[in-house]
Protein backbone atom coordinates (compact mmCIF):
# COMPACT_ATOMS: atom_id res chain seq x y z
CA UNK A 1 0.00 0.00 0.00
CA UNK A 2 1.17 3.44 -0.92
CA UNK A 3 0.11 6.27 1.17
CA UNK A 4 0.09 9.87 -0.16
CA UNK A 5 -0.49 13.09 2.66
CA UNK A 6 -2.79 14.77 -0.04
CA UNK A 7 -5.14 11.17 0.34
CA UNK A 8 -4.35 11.16 3.81
CA UNK A 9 -8.32 11.86 5.37
CA UNK A 10 -7.32 11.42 8.95
CA UNK A 11 -4.03 11.79 10.82
CA UNK A 12 -0.44 12.31 9.07
CA UNK A 13 1.92 10.32 7.97
CA UNK A 14 5.66 11.63 9.18
CA UNK A 15 8.68 11.91 7.07
CA UNK A 16 9.94 8.32 8.50
CA UNK A 17 7.04 7.01 8.03
CA UNK A 18 5.09 6.77 11.49
CA UNK A 19 1.15 6.85 11.25
CA UNK A 20 -0.36 9.73 13.54
CA UNK A 21 -4.12 9.59 14.61
CA UNK A 22 -7.17 11.84 15.44
CA UNK A 23 -8.67 11.34 18.90
CA UNK A 24 -12.41 11.19 18.89
CA UNK A 25 -13.97 10.58 22.54
CA UNK A 26 -17.55 12.19 22.94
CA UNK A 27 -20.49 10.35 21.26
CA UNK A 28 -20.81 12.76 18.47
CA UNK A 29 -20.59 12.80 14.79
CA UNK A 30 -16.52 13.77 13.73
CA UNK A 31 -15.76 15.34 10.49
CA UNK A 32 -14.01 18.38 8.74
CA UNK A 33 -11.18 20.68 10.09
CA UNK A 34 -13.12 20.79 13.52
CA UNK A 35 -12.50 17.31 14.19
CA UNK A 36 -8.78 17.55 12.98
CA UNK A 37 -9.48 15.80 10.22
CA UNK A 38 -8.54 16.36 6.55
CA UNK A 39 -10.96 17.33 3.53
CA UNK A 40 -9.80 16.50 -0.05
CA UNK A 41 -10.80 19.40 -2.25
CA UNK A 42 -12.28 17.90 -5.90
CA UNK A 43 -12.86 21.67 -7.24
CA UNK A 44 -11.59 23.55 -10.50
CA UNK A 45 -8.26 23.58 -10.80
CA UNK A 46 -8.33 26.91 -12.41
CA UNK A 47 -11.02 29.30 -13.06
CA UNK A 48 -13.10 28.06 -15.64
CA UNK A 49 -11.58 24.79 -15.60
CA UNK A 50 -12.58 21.47 -15.42
CA UNK A 51 -15.54 20.03 -13.24
CA UNK A 52 -15.85 18.52 -10.35
CA UNK A 53 -15.52 14.89 -11.17
CA UNK A 54 -17.15 11.74 -9.78
CA UNK A 55 -14.18 9.91 -8.07
CA UNK A 56 -15.85 6.64 -7.54
CA UNK A 57 -16.46 6.28 -11.32
CA UNK A 58 -13.80 4.53 -13.38
CA UNK A 59 -10.82 2.37 -11.31
CA UNK A 60 -12.42 1.19 -8.12
CA UNK A 61 -10.79 3.33 -4.93
CA UNK A 62 -11.04 2.42 -1.48
CA UNK A 63 -10.93 4.73 1.58
CA UNK A 64 -8.72 2.02 4.61
CA UNK A 65 -8.95 3.66 8.46
CA UNK A 66 -6.93 1.76 10.76
CA UNK A 67 -8.03 1.65 14.30
CA UNK A 68 -4.16 2.72 15.88
CA UNK A 69 -4.88 2.11 19.42
CA UNK A 70 -7.29 -0.68 20.75
CA UNK A 71 -10.83 1.47 21.62
CA UNK A 72 -11.97 1.89 25.44
CA UNK A 73 -15.17 2.70 26.50
CA UNK A 74 -16.67 3.30 29.78
CA UNK A 75 -20.22 2.44 28.63
CA UNK A 76 -21.06 0.55 25.23
CA UNK A 77 -19.97 2.89 22.64
CA UNK A 78 -20.13 2.24 18.96
CA UNK A 79 -18.60 3.29 16.01
CA UNK A 80 -19.29 3.95 12.62
CA UNK A 81 -17.27 5.28 9.67
CA UNK A 82 -18.66 7.45 6.29
CA UNK A 83 -17.22 8.38 3.51
CA UNK A 84 -19.65 11.81 2.96
CA UNK A 85 -19.69 14.61 0.46
CA UNK A 86 -20.24 18.25 0.57
CA UNK A 87 -20.36 21.54 -0.32
CA UNK A 88 -18.24 23.66 2.01
CA UNK A 89 -14.81 22.02 3.21
CA UNK A 90 -16.01 22.10 6.93
CA UNK A 91 -18.32 19.31 5.26
CA UNK A 92 -21.87 21.07 7.10
CA UNK A 93 -23.76 21.94 3.76
CA UNK A 94 -25.77 19.39 1.98
CA UNK A 95 -23.83 16.57 3.16
CA UNK A 96 -24.49 13.39 1.77
CA UNK A 97 -23.39 9.51 2.75
CA UNK A 98 -21.21 8.03 -0.28
CA UNK A 99 -20.62 5.13 1.63
CA UNK A 100 -20.57 3.88 5.34
CA UNK A 101 -19.96 0.99 7.25
CA UNK A 102 -22.19 -0.51 10.09
CA UNK A 103 -22.49 0.80 13.52
CA UNK A 104 -19.50 -1.36 15.26
CA UNK A 105 -18.97 -2.08 18.82
CA UNK A 106 -16.18 -0.61 20.22
CA UNK A 107 -15.04 -3.97 21.77
CA UNK A 108 -14.09 -5.04 17.93
CA UNK A 109 -12.00 -2.15 16.94
CA UNK A 110 -8.46 -3.36 18.18
CA UNK A 111 -5.28 -1.84 17.44
CA UNK A 112 -4.49 -2.88 13.95
CA UNK A 113 -7.96 -3.91 12.81
CA UNK A 114 -8.37 -2.14 8.95
CA UNK A 115 -12.02 -0.96 7.85
CA UNK A 116 -12.34 -0.87 4.28
CA UNK A 117 -14.81 1.02 2.75
CA UNK A 118 -15.34 1.35 -0.80
CA UNK A 119 -15.42 4.71 -2.59
CA UNK A 120 -18.34 3.98 -4.57
CA UNK A 121 -19.38 6.43 -7.37
CA UNK A 122 -21.42 9.81 -5.89
CA UNK A 123 -24.84 8.25 -8.17
CA UNK A 124 -27.39 9.19 -7.82
CA UNK A 125 -26.45 12.33 -5.97
CA UNK A 126 -24.25 14.77 -8.13
CA UNK A 127 -20.62 14.82 -7.02
CA UNK A 128 -19.38 18.05 -4.51
CA UNK A 129 -15.93 19.50 -3.87
CA UNK A 130 -15.14 18.60 -0.74
CA UNK A 131 -15.10 14.72 0.13
CA UNK A 132 -14.31 13.34 3.77
CA UNK A 133 -14.51 10.86 6.63
CA UNK A 134 -17.34 11.41 9.28
CA UNK A 135 -16.51 9.42 12.75
CA UNK A 136 -20.23 8.39 14.15
CA UNK A 137 -19.82 7.91 18.54
CA UNK A 138 -22.90 6.77 19.73
CA UNK A 139 -24.41 5.08 22.68
CA UNK A 140 -21.45 6.20 25.03
CA UNK A 141 -18.14 8.10 24.84
CA UNK A 142 -14.83 6.28 24.01
CA UNK A 143 -12.31 6.88 27.05
CA UNK A 144 -9.10 6.56 24.67
CA UNK A 145 -6.33 9.73 25.26
CA UNK A 146 -4.73 10.05 22.07
CA UNK A 147 -5.45 9.69 18.48
CA UNK A 148 -7.29 6.14 17.35
CA UNK A 149 -8.42 6.49 13.78
CA UNK A 150 -6.33 7.21 10.03
CA UNK A 151 -7.56 7.05 7.31
CA UNK A 152 -6.52 7.21 3.61
CA UNK A 153 -7.56 6.83 0.53
CA UNK A 154 -5.90 4.00 -1.20
CA UNK A 155 -5.75 1.74 -4.57
CA UNK A 156 -5.80 -1.34 -2.37
CA UNK A 157 -6.36 -2.36 1.32
CA UNK A 158 -3.76 -3.76 2.66
CA UNK A 159 -5.36 -6.76 5.09
CA UNK A 160 -2.54 -7.48 7.22
CA UNK A 161 -4.81 -9.91 9.28
CA UNK A 162 -5.19 -12.15 6.63
CA UNK A 163 -2.33 -12.99 4.49
CA UNK A 164 -0.96 -15.51 6.51
CA UNK A 165 -2.29 -18.99 5.49
CA UNK A 166 -1.68 -22.33 6.81
CA UNK A 167 0.76 -24.14 5.08
CA UNK A 168 1.14 -27.94 3.61
CA UNK A 169 -1.92 -27.90 1.89
CA UNK A 170 -2.11 -29.22 -1.75
CA UNK A 171 -3.67 -27.67 -4.91
CA UNK A 172 -5.14 -30.63 -6.98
Amino acid sequence: MILDNFATLIGSVSSGGVLSGALATAAATYKGASAGFNVMDLGPLALGGNQVGDTGSGERLNTEISILQTLTSAGAATVQFQLIQADDSALTTNVQVINQTDAFAYTVLTAGTVVPLVWDKAAPYTPKRYVGIAVVVGTAALTNGTGQFFAAVVKDVQDVKNIYYKSGFAVS
